[in-house]
């Protein structure tokens, strides 16, 4: 017999992903008609998705516009870091939450008001579960691991590396210190994601940020490609 109570927590998780997946599609049609980027970059707490944003601001000041919003359980510690490199932020406390819903974000881009043609940097709860599950109506998800993490991560947390776009592998300044096989994780990664680009970065010496830029800047062109043709 059918547990009645299993039933009615699987309807209301149900309907709070449908809930939350059209709150995705509004935010998503508000930042596509103003041609905004956004990026949720998700990873586990300490990937170093914070200081990979401060190298950006430096990177592509008076570029490219960036704003940010920075979500964690507690503490405004990283949107503090985000507004001493001149940019723009706001953060999100979500308690005992480990993740950004998309009324959150919808919340916080009315507070922020990012400018038309620009970046927006959504840089979710650190965990690797949970924010990839729920569609925030960002442009594309980005998943950061660092070096100091274990390889087989794409194969634990299949789901978090099948959702997003592309994967940096952050802080390779440290592999002459470390055991990481950068081939080995990429060979996982892409057992899960075969399309997953893979870019390999260090925030603190610059090494294979180019790489990035020019991801970025072909994901902020197609963006205005996009509009121009509609």
């Amino acid at each position: 017999m059918q547990d009645p109570e299993a039933s009615r927590i699987v309807r209301l998780e149900q309907n709070v992903l449908a809930k939350n997946d059209l709150m995705a599609e509004r935010n998503r049609g508000w930042l596509e008609a103003r041609e905004i980027l956004a990026l949720n970059l998700m990873s586990s707490p300490g990937a170093g998705k914070t200081t990979l944003l401060e190298r950006m601001l430096a990177d592509f000041a008076g570029e490219v516009r960036l704003s940010v919003i920075e979500g964690d359980q507690e503490t405004a510690r990283d949107a503090e870091r985000i507004r001493r490199a001149d940019a723009r932020a706001i953060q999100i406390n979500t308690g005992s939450g480990c993740h950004l819903d998309a009324q959150m974000v919808h919340e916080a881009l009315r507070k922020l008001t990012p400018s038309a043609r620009s970046l927006l940097i959504i840089e979710n709860v650190g965990n690797l579960v949970c924010p990839a599950l729920l569609d925030l109506g960002e442009s594309e998800k980005v998943v950061i691991m660092s070096v100091t993490e274990g390889e087989d991560k794409p194969l634990k947390y299949p789901h978090m590396f099948r959702a997003a776009g592309v994967m940096l592998i952050s802080k390779i300044d440290l592999l002459p210190h470390v055991e990481f096989d950068v081939e080995r994780c990429s060979r996982f990664a892409r057992e899960v994601n075969s399309a997953l680009e893979i870019v390999r970065v260090s925030a603190r010496t610059g090494d294979g940020l180019d790489g990035w830029s020019q991801w970025l800047r072909a994901r902020i062109a197609a963006v205005g490609a996009k509009s121009s043709a509609v």
